[in-house]
């Protein structure tokens, strides 16, 4: 691992609404981010990637609802707290000063009509009263500049920027109080491939520059592959596999996880038909009995529409996957 953790999730349960009609988005789910490591968090749609972030960060909207679990974080001074029982000020503390968060459809985040300075700056002036006006531009032209954009932009307003640019200034933004945690969700969505792999190479060196870790969410897993330490598969609110991204790439032990990299075509080497996954996630509302995938497993048998296979660790390695093929794992036997 990258280094000792700085956010541990425990038995992390989020749903919507209460009662016997909630939805389960996230179930059970356990991750630690260590410090100064990229974690890859990959999923279709709708297999509570997003929700996870919300919840972890307590930013889900009504009717969103944390039901239970615990999520530690370490900062770098100080004792470990747990983010689910800060009060409004804690909370506050903890949210952009310690962990910051880069939306979906992030380059159309910013207000259209306040100039990038005056954005950046109130980061600095909501978090840090105490330092002048010419310290905050100073702070906001430096963080530009780390992100590959021209001082002279500041006063610019966001239609008088690029694509990405804007997604560079909505990633300075995360990064101007220095958080220790940095979350992106689907933030090159919007980007073309040549794009995307230029904001993702350029976080990555600031992340070797300044230590930050990163949760990078997407349904993309090739992107994954290229630029994570770690990576985690979600499948119907469960984590289900959670290997180095060279492991997992090379072998793959949920048959999900090899339908997703099945599904997108290798720059190198034969080639090779692209598989896919047949069928759709699972309804939320209605999850199948047993292993969630089964309906759509092409190595299903008798255990798993019967059981949930619980994630299991391989014997090494810093794997684990919640699967019947492995069912030493999943009884938790080694």
């Amino acid at each position: 691992m990258t280094g000792a953790p700085v956010l541990e999730i425990t038995n992390l349960n989020v749903g919507y609404g209460l009662g016997e009609h909630a939805v389960r988005a996230v179930r059970d789910v356990n991750l630690t981010v260590h410090r100064g490591e990229v974690l890859g968090l990959a999923g279709e749609s709708g297999s509570g990637k997003s929700t996870l972030a919300y919840g972890l960060t307590r930013l889900l909207a009504p009717p969103g609802v944390i039901t239970g679990g615990t999520v530690v974080y370490h900062p770098a001074d100080g004792e470990p707290y747990d983010v689910l029982e800060l009060d409004d000020v804690g909370l506050r503390k903890f949210r952009w000063a310690q962990t910051a968060i880069v939306f979906q459809g992030a380059m159309n985040s910013l207000n259209p009509v306040h100039r990038i300075s005056a954005q950046l700056t109130d980061v600095l002036a909501a978090h840090e009263p105490t330092t002048s006006a010419a310290q905050r531009t100073a702070r906001a032209r430096e963080m530009l500049k780390l992100v590959g954009i021209s001082s002279d932009r500041m006063d610019a307003y966001p239609h008088q920027l690029s694509g990405g640019m804007r997604q560079r200034v909505m990633i300075g933004m995360a990064l101007i109080l220095q958080p220790q945690v940095v979350i992106m969700d689907e933030p090159t969505t919007a980007l073309d491939v040549v794009m995307q792999r230029q904001i993702l190479g350029q976080l990555i060196d600031l992340r070797e520059r300044l230590g930050f870790s990163v949760i990078f969410i997407t349904h993309d897993l090739s992107l994954l592959v290229e630029f994570s330490d770690r990576i985690a598969i979600m499948y119907g609110g469960r984590i289900v596999e959670e290997a180095p991204a060279a492991v997992l790439y090379q072998d793959s032990l949920h048959p999900y996880s090899a339908g997703l990299l099945g599904s997108f075509p290798a720059l190198r080497g034969p080639r090779r038909e692209l598989t896919g996954i047949p069928g759709s996630p699972p309804d939320l509302r209605g999850m199948p009995s047993g292993c969630s995938f089964h309906p759509r497993c092409p190595k299903a048998f008798d255990p798993c529409a019967a059981n949930i296979p619980v994630l299991g660790n391989p014997g090494g390695g810093g794997r684990t996957v919640a699967c019947w093929l492995h069912p030493v794992l999943s009884w938790g036997e080694v």
